[in-house]
């Protein structure tokens, strides 16, 4: 029993430390920008800051805990979330599907981008309000840029030791951090708890139709920051299970609420002070505290900046992995650090979220600005998920009703809030729409591209060319190339091959080897599982291989061809292959080629100007991400590359040349 405890606290604190950061950040910035927003803290009423605050609980409480913690988690796909798993789930209900997924994928993943920037620099902003510090920062923004640059260098560093050890070392911070918010929040809410009418869900309804609320409904894009990271915490289910997303999302809502309504009673009570009127970008969650609490409040925020990045960073992570398996992004090098599978590092998604987390803090150089771009990315994904759920439920679950009713009511919400965040596009909000945009265009080359290379490949019958490939193996009349000569491919049926790899070894620079392997690799559930399958087609020279490997198992697939041909000479499927020269010594493994096969799109083919342009565009973004050369650790291995034209046929035959 008290082993169980110990797990279940254990997870708790690494829940913490991945999956809150980023909404537990938001009491930095939302009431800051609710204020901000309505012509600062002397021109807000009392009756507007409990409206707001009604915003708030009830925005919390809507789309975090009911939609994503109460429904969205229902519909994993084993374990597993975030906008593209649910779109596994669907995608046999409609092609048309495969749009809004990749549009709230995209969103999604320029929102990974917006966070970590936004979150610190206001964090790092926030040594402003400790007098000393403010002078060291002086009037201008470039220290506070470089400090920022400085602490997302780091936090991107470290990304490759694994989730689980971050989490574990984030989790006592963010543990300490949200006592923080609900004992500060408590403390004011004590002084003044006319602010707990803010739990009555009228007020939030009169607020948005109130004179005193001069933004009118335009103010709910400041409030729609209070759940920014509602989408992450779906994403990151996978990382930490969803039992333990249930364990402790009421503590966490509780100390964000307790923080929100405490701020909520400084505003009210401080609306006459006017020393607070000069200050430039008066923050209320820092200023509301003793002056002496304002070090150790900076130094936590900004600790809680950092680890409110992980949640989107871990997020994108499991985004772009699950994209990958659903041909939407090319194949990138995936490493495993941890036992878990949900939990993965990405070496190319991380570089690629560093440049543009530093990128956005160069241009836009304040939190005030940034938080103009950030949110609009969310709302999109927010609705596109809503769109996705509500599918789920109505063809999957077969629950008509509940499936339209959720549609109906989210779709509403989250519709409001997308419109009022687009009130903030000429302020920001365009930088979101470029980096969603250019994401999207990257998934559409890349899904629409592989279409079109799964129409035009041909695929043929291995048994009925096995006896060309058994009566080359035995010509001794041609040179041979290589003992073993090694083709990867992706074919699930072991009956198919792709026509290219014939046409390579029988036409194309004709290849006699001594055995001819045909080898497609399987990544498992399981960590440490590695077994291979094998049909020899009843001969002792060709073999087609499937390794199945664990997802922390190597890909080098020259060293476990070598232990494979040891054993099936072993079990005297396969001849001795008698190397006589080598610095090790005579060898009955002989030498290996490997053979890759690059698909070129020629100048004359039936595709039109776009799809031509698409195909071109995804090789090279392909040559970009990687080949298999490094995926499968054949870089020291001895290779044939071979570009083969895509054919895409049915054209006219060429008419006969005649002799003059």
């Amino acid at each position: 029993m008290d082993k169980k405890k110990g797990f279940r606290f254990g997870m708790f604190l690494v829940t913490i430390g991945i999956v809150y950061g980023d909404i537990g950040t938001s009491p930095m910035y939302v009431m800051k920008s609710i204020v901000e927003g309505n012509g600062g803290i002397g021109q807000v009423s009392e009756d507007f800051i409990i409206g707001s605050l009604s915003l708030v609980i009830w925005t919390i409480t809507l789309l975090t805990t009911v939609k994503y913690v109460l429904i969205a988690m229902k519909a994993d796909n084993h374990g597993e979330g975030g906008i593209f798993s649910l779109y596994s789930l669907v995608r046999n209900c409609g092609k048309w599907l495969i749009l809004p997924a990749m549009l709230g994928g995209a969103a999604l993943l320029a929102d990974g981008v917006l966070t970590p920037a936004v979150t610190v620099t206001t964090a790092v902003e926030g040594l402003r309000s400790i007098e000393s510090m403010d002078r060291f920062l002086g009037a201008g923004q470039w220290k506070v840029v470089v400090i920022t640059l400085l602490i997302i260098t780091a936090l991107f560093s470290v990304q490759h030791a694994g989730t689980s050890k971050i989490g574990k070392a984030f989790g006592p911070v963010m543990l300490l951090w949200f006592s923080f918010l609900g004992v500060t929040g408590v403390l004011h809410i004590a002084s003044l708890p006319v602010v707990l009418k803010a739990f009555n869900p009228l007020y939030a309804v009169r607020v948005l139709l109130s004179p005193a609320n001069k933004l009118g409904f335009m103010i709910l894009g400041s409030v729609f920051l209070a759940t920014t990271g509602a989408e992450a915490l779906y994403s990151d289910m996978g990382h930490v299970g969803k039992e333990s997303i249930y364990f402790s999302w009421p503590f966490v809502k509780l100390c964000l609420i307790l923080n929100y309504l405490g701020q909520g009673a400084w505003i009210i009570a401080s609306r006459g002070n006017a020393a607070l009127l000069g200050i430039e970008d008066m923050n209320p969650f820092f200023l509301m505290l003793p002056e002496v609490l304002r070090p150790f409040a900076v130094v936590l925020g900004a600790a809680a900046a950092i680890i409110a990045s992980q949640a989107l960073i871990t997020g994108s992570y499991t985004l772009v992995s699950e994209a990958i398996l659903l041909d939407l992004l090319p194949h990138l090098e995936i490493r495993y650090p941890s036992d878990t599978k949900g939990q993965l590092y990405i070496g190319t998604v991380n570089a690629v979220l560093w440049i543009g987390c530093s990128l956005v803090v160069l241009y836009f150089r304040s939190g005030s600005r940034m938080e103009s771009a950030y949110g609009l990315a969310i709302t999109v994904t927010m609705l596109m998920t809503t769109l996705l759920i509500s599918v789920y439920m109505r063809k999957v679950r077969k629950k008509r009703i509940l499936g339209w009713l959720l549609l109906l009511v989210f779709g509403a919400v989250e519709g409001v809030f997308f419109l009022s965040s687009l009130g903030k596009f000429m302020h920001g909000g365009y930088v979101t729409v470029i980096l969603t945009l250019l994401l999207l265009l990257l998934m559409v080359i890349w899904y629409r591209g592989t279409q079109l290379e799964r129409k035009y490949s041909t695929r043929l019958k291995l048994r009925e060319h096995i006896d060309s490939l058994v009566a080359l193996h035995n010509d001794e009349s041609i040179p041979m190339l290589a003992n073993n000569l090694v083709y990867l491919g992706s074919e699930q049926n072991a009956e198919l091959i792709d026509r290219d790899i014939l046409y390579s070894i029988l036409d194309k620079d004709t290849k006699r080897a001594q055995a001819y392997w045909f080898v497609s690799v399987h990544v498992l559930d399981e960590p440490s599982t590695m077994n291979y399958e094998l049909e020899t087609y009843g001969t002792d020279c060709v073999f087609r291989i499937r390794l199945n490997l664990g997802f922390k198992c190597s890909t080098r697939v020259n060293v476990y061809l070598r232990q494979i041909v040891q054993d099936l000479q072993k079990r005297g499927e396969l001849p001795d292959q008698n190397k006589k020269y080598s610095i090790y010594g005579p060898s009955s493994v002989g030498t290996f080629k490997f053979c890759i096969i690059h698909k070129s799109v020629t100048t004359k083919t039936e595709l039109s100007a776009l799809d031509e342009f698409i195909l071109n565009a995804k090789y090279s973004i392909r040559r970009f991400a990687g080949s298999k050369v490094k995926w499968y650790g054949l870089d020291t291995s001895s290779l044939i590359l071979e570009n083969v034209p895509l054919i895409t046929g049915g054209g006219a035959a060429m008419p006969p040349i005649r002799r003059k």
